[in-house]
């Protein structure tokens, strides 16, 4: 009897470091733009917004090695907002971020302006990272001046 209780508490234990260890293994987008700049302005965190087609040969490889890196992960999970809009599902896209190629990956403010120009085409993981350090480190200088501006 006590052996079947600790087999039942390891086999709870493990499927429940399963689901947590899946959550960490995968970027969490936003269900739509909308969502997503709500969440963007509450956490007060840049966006990342990828007009995507699942069709693309181009937006495949990026969804299959870029957006697979577990840095890529960590660093959007932690620090960005991810949205994705899909022009084959007609995803909502506002139309100053509509491109006739795909994919085209924006960085975002809160408010929606656009920080830098877009990121066309697949780009490979590490210099992904490097936009993204970029993107993070431009969105807190920003969100410091800001800050000060708003204490005088």
């Amino acid at each position: 009897m006590f052996k079947n209780f600790i087999i039942s508490i390891l086999l709870v234990f493990t499927t429940l470091s399963a689901n947590d260890s899946n959550s960490t293994n995968e970027i969490h987008w936003e269900e739509n733009f909308h969502k997503g700049m709500v969440h963007a302005q509450e956490q007060n965190k840049p966006v990342l917004f990828v007009y995507s087609r699942h069709t693309c040969k181009y937006c495949v490889i990026l969804e299959k090695t870029t957006f697979k890196d577990k840095k890529v992960i960590e660093a959007l999970n932690r620090d960005f907002i991810s949205i994705v809009s899909y022009t084959d599902e007609n995803d909502y896209t506002p139309g100053e971020l509509r491109s006739p190629g795909t994919p085209i990956l924006w960085f975002l403010y809160p408010d929606t302006s656009m920080m830098f120009q877009p990121i066309q085409g697949a780009v490979d993981a590490e210099n992904f990272l490097n936009a993204l350090s970029l993107v993070k480190e431009e969105f807190d200088k920003v969100k410091k001046e800001k800050t000060k501006k708003a204490k005088k």
